[in-house]
């Protein structure tokens, strides 16, 4: 029903990886490029998990751009002290083991247990993906999120709708954490999913679809 571009962020996918970006506003500069050499001049930008504080920098920097801005499984809250530390550990067990090493520990934890055994057959190709990542990148989106700053008055400033997407089971981005959130935004749309962790999109696609199917209609 939309047209819907996913780009490859630097060091994912078949982008390659550019030593040169730093922060989520780095990146949201990708985002910006990416929408010029389409001709794009307004878009829904829905963003997950890391891909949420991107979509937050691009937001604060082009807010005229911004029809509707998605958080899935996202957060615009920096992290927590402790969090900064678990990263930074993160970061440290790469360097020492490399990056799929570290994958292969924690993919699984994204997902609920019953969706796991039920789908073996997902985490498997997701593992198999993450072969393909430099350990370097990954690197670099750990340090960047460990570094991103709060993002609360872009929510607070926005005229454009706000999506939050919310694993109930969600560890990583808690849901009262979010929910302290909700408030911010003039307009928002808010679809918790009481089966998922924090890979909603697969966990529960259908909901998922139709939540953001609706908050573009809105």
């Amino acid at each position: 029903n939309f047209t819907v571009i996913i780009p490859d962020l630097p060091g994912s996918g078949t982008s390659a990886y550019n030593p040169n970006l730093r922060s989520t506003e780095d990146f949201a500069e990708i985002i910006n490029l990416v929408l010029q050499k389409e001709n794009i001049d307004r878009c829904f930008l829905l963003g997950h998990s890391m891909g949420g504080y991107i979509a937050l920098a691009f937001a604060e920097k082009y807010p005229e751009c911004v029809l509707g801005l998605g958080l899935i499984h996202s957060t615009a809250y920096e992290d927590s002290a402790e969090k900064k530390e678990n990263r930074q550990r993160s970061i440290q067990l790469m360097e020492k083991y490399g990056g799929y090493y570290f994958l292969k520990s924690i993919i699984p934890n994204l997902f609920s247990e019953t969706f796991a055994a039920a789908h073996p057959e997902v985490i498997k190709q997701l593992l198999e993906k993450g072969k393909a990542f430099e350990t370097k990148a990954l690197q670099q989106y750990y340090s960047m999120m460990m570094r991103r700053k709060d993002k609360t008055d872009v929510l607070r400033n926005s005229t454009a709708p706000v999506l939050f997407i919310i694993g109930e089971q969600d560890t990583a981005v808690p849901v009262h954490d979010v929910l302290q959130q909700v408030a911010l935004p003039q307009t928002i749309f808010i679809r918790i999913l009481p089966n998922a962790v924090h890979m909603g999109f697969l966990e529960e696609p259908e909901k998922v679809n139709e939540a953001i199917g609706q908050f573009i209609a809105l």
